[in-house]
């Protein structure tokens, strides 16, 4: 087969990765790719959100599936513009994305169909939302941007004036653009959070294993939110209890909502939950693949990543049983100093292969460029994934670690606390 897997970050090297370990691939494209995954697939020069350069590409050199792994080509609708034209393709379409792309949507479906989530209400002016968040009273309380930032369109605010902040930010100073036309004000809810990431084919929906991921930049959960500094698998709170009340309460009846709502869901659905003392809720959906979630997840994945993308397209995942290794699974995250602010690109990292990876662990590009052969400078506010597997999570993690202090490039910035 050949694939073409559409992103250029740490999710898409595991991504690329773990296709590789499969006898049915036989060749690799990925568009736009970065330093490190230059050494494991051909990358395109193609920018991730070209829908009609993707199906051009794709017929041209007969691309028997592509592997749409970011969420705004799914929320323009990469995947209805491939599956038109013809060509197999992994992740949900445009009215089905929509779970992520919009907060709204997402709250509101939940309302509907009874499935847990924090309280909320949507506002479409500032003024308003700001009446209601000082009638309200409670603090600290979550302010959202409606559409797709990043990752980062999420502000907990323990004050009123932080809250005033947040939606004049986001709402007039646009400082994620149109995703925050609208926004959602919730409750603070607390307790350990849990990503589960599924396989769906619309009807049925296999879980993966369970993973925790570490969002603030620095130890001890402090400094700003990041796309995700480090995540350990399995995730120590998600006993076989909660995830049976997961799949009865969460899993199933979003799936079933879907289908309802006439937006079957295809691909990969990202559910990130928080257990408290009320039982499990939904904090949001991700319509792909989390990252850094998916440098842990893969890696334990025994049956052939081949076999269940094409179940998924084919509409036959419950013919597929799938496999996961027992062993614990760690990635801490080397970003660039000043991330997720301001930082330097173009610096030289030294510790890695010519093919970009170190022994005894797994190194997964994320903010990478090649410059000649073998050598690789910072391109992005997260550089490196350095992931290892052990047979204790606590093994993991040495490895894990260890293989981060041979890892140098000026200015590097990551957690001492990942996993505790």
């Amino acid at each position: 087969m050949k694939i073409l897997v559409i992103g250029s970050g740490g999710r898409e090297h595991a991504i690329v990765r773990k296709l590789l370990e499969s006898p049915k691939v036989e060749k690799l494209y990925c568009a736009p790719g970065n330093g490190g995954i230059a050494c494991d697939a051909v990358c395109v020069h193609m920018q991730a959100m070209d829908i009609p350069g993707a199906v051009t590409f794709a017929k041209k050199n007969e691309i028997d599936l592509v592997f749409v792994a970011p969420d705004d080509p799914l929320a323009a609708g990469m995947v209805d513009a491939l599956k038109e034209a013809g060509i197999p393709a992994f992740g949900p379409r445009a009215n089905a994305a929509i779970l992520e792309s919009s907060k709204v949507f997402s709250k509101n479906l939940m309302k509907k169909y009874n499935i847990p989530t924090a309280s909320y209400e949507v506002f479409d002016n500032s003024q308003t939302a700001l009446e209601y968040i000082k009638q309200k009273n409670q603090y600290p309380i979550v302010v959202k941007a409606d559409g797709l930032a990043l990752g980062k369109g999420v502000i907990i605010a323990p004050s009123y004036e932080e809250a005033e902040q947040a939606v004049h930010s986001i709402m007039e100073d646009k400082v994620f653009g149109e995703s925050g036309n609208q926004i959602v004000v919730e409750e603070y809810i607390t307790g350990p959070e849990v990503s589960v990431l599924a396989f769906t084919d619309g009807k049925t929906l296999k879980p993966m294993v369970s993973s925790k991921d570490h969002k603030r930049a620095l130890d001890n959960d402090q400094g700003l939110n990041t796309g995700g500094m480090g995540t350990v698998s399995p995730n120590p709170y998600y006993t076989e209890a909660v995830a049976e009340e997961c799949m009865r309460t969460i899993f199933l009846p979003t799936i079933e909502a879907m289908q309802k709502e006439g937006r079957p869901f295809q691909g990969c659905l990202y559910f990130g939950l928080m257990l408290t003392k009320d039982g499990p809720k939904v904090i949001e959906y991700n319509a792909r693949f989390g990252d850094p979630e998916t440098q842990v997840v893969l890696p334990r994945l025994k049956t052939d990543l081949v076999d269940i993308l094409m179940a998924v397209v084919a509409g036959r995942l419950d013919q597929l049983d799938i496999e996961w290794s027992d062993e614990p699974a760690a990635c801490v995250v080397m970003a660039s100093g000043g991330y997720p602010q301001a930082y330097e690109k173009g610096l030289e990292i030294s510790g890695l292969d010519e093919y970009g990876q170190l022994e005894g662990v797994t190194i997964f590009h994320a903010g990478t460029k090649m410059r000649g052969i073998g050598k690789f400078v910072t391109n992005g506010g997260r550089v490196l994934g350095v992931t290892a597997m052990g047979s204790t999570l606590d093994e993991a993690l040495q490895k894990a670690y260890d293989g981060v202090a041979k890892i140098s490039f000026e200015g590097a910035h990551y957690r001492k606390d990942i996993g505790k």
